[in-house]
């Protein structure tokens, strides 16, 4: 029974690739396979789930790719709401992102977690580039993805960020009206922590010498010299570690979270390149958040979280309607993936409402 299910499956999804527009263009072609998901110790899967790898391009003609998860229990023959799921920054898909994506599958929706250009199995190069938008444009190519599934409704497909990929998912619904409903968890503006630190903490000066330290590593790397690799999450900890630091520590040092890539090395994950990190500084992703609105935003934040500042200001800024959420006694780290922590019921009721 299940080898049928999987076949029907393999055949709807590319049943549902859209034909060109005009005779002279073919259509992007998109891969998948079923996956096991037992080699994975950052996230479990129940055994009605059957989960896939896609892959399929983004505008720019790069490979982007996901995990796509899909209850087995499904209708063939009606169409589904889809949510698409995007990692923290310098994550992969394999950690906090599977974690929400095979959570909101048990809740019965179609969901798709997917690894940002330049990190994990998605295409770029130099590895771990920072692309704001770029990123953006990989949450759209996720959208063309799903709404040319034959099986999912694509006027019912939502949109989840977890710490970073929070405001590359507000960027991209900005100018992309076919993400219906926008969650964001324990979100980063990553233009505001690079511009200011956390709490307003970093002066102009400081800036200006990032900005300058990176413009020089420019020269050296157009010389062909090496790539070097800034903040992300520290390999050590002693008795100056600042407390922010040992939090992420613990999810991405550890066993309860580290991942690290086919391709790349533990010295490596986490850390964006140098001479790219200050794209952030041009970033603004709550500019012109209000005109997201009629369609609905849930920001949701740890009432014990570093980073809720991002979510507060998102909220304050976006219009309705819109909701802002706490969850008692958690940290930043706590709901990237403590699921007893984690309100999926909330974001389940919210998608359920606005797909």
């Amino acid at each position: 029974m299940k080898k049928s299910i999987t076949a029907a499956l393999v055949f709807l999804l590319f049943l549902g690739e859209t034909s060109a527009q005009n005779q002279n263009q073919q259509p992007k072609k998109s891969e998948m396979k079923l996956i096991s998901t037992e080699q994975y110790t950052t996230f479990k899967v129940r055994s009605n789930i059957g989960v896939y790898q896609v892959t399929f391009k983004n505008q720019y003609n790069m490979d982007v790719v996901g995990h796509l998860f899909i209850p087995e229990n499904f209708s063939q023959t009606e169409k589904h709401p889809a949510i698409v799921v995007g990692h923290p920054m310098g994550a992969v898909k394999e950690q906090s992102a599977d974690v929400y994506a095979s959570k909101m599958a048990e809740k019965g929706f179609i969901t798709l977690a997917i690894d940002l250009s330049f990190w994990g199995e998605s295409e770029g190069k130099p590895r771990n580039a920072v692309a704001p938008e770029l990123y953006a444009e990989d949450f759209s190519a996720a959208v063309d993805f799903l709404g040319t599934r034959a099986f999912i409704d694509r006027n019912r497909i939502g949109i989840l960020g977890i710490c970073g990929s929070g405001s590359f998912v507000i960027s991209a619904a900005k100018i992309d009206p076919r993400m219906k409903a926008i969650a964001t968890v324990s979100m980063y503006d990553m233009g505001a922590a690079n511009r200011n630190a956390l709490n307003h903490l970093q002066t102009l000066d400081q800036r200006k010498k990032i900005i300058a330290e990176a413009a020089e590593q420019r020269y050296i790397e157009f010389n062909g010299g090496e790539t070097k690799y800034t903040s992300g999450t520290v390999h050590q900890l002693d008795k100056n570690t600042h407390p922010v630091q040992r939090e992420f520590y613990d999810f991405y040092r550890t066993p309860r979270g580290e991942y690290t890539p086919k391709g790349s090395s533990p010295e490596l994950t986490t850390h964006p390149t140098l001479s790219s990190n200050t794209k952030f500084m041009n970033f603004y992703p709550f500019n012109d958040i209000e005109t997201i609105s009629p369609r609905p935003m849930l920001f949701i934040t740890g009432d014990q979280a570093h980073s809720k500042e991002f979510s507060e200001e998102a909220y304050r800024l976006a219009a309705e309607p819109k909701e802002l959420y706490y969850v008692p006694k958690a940290g930043h780290v706590d709901l990237y993936d403590k699921t007893d922590l984690i309100p999926f019921e909330k974001l389940s009721i919210f998608f359920q409402k606005n797909l």
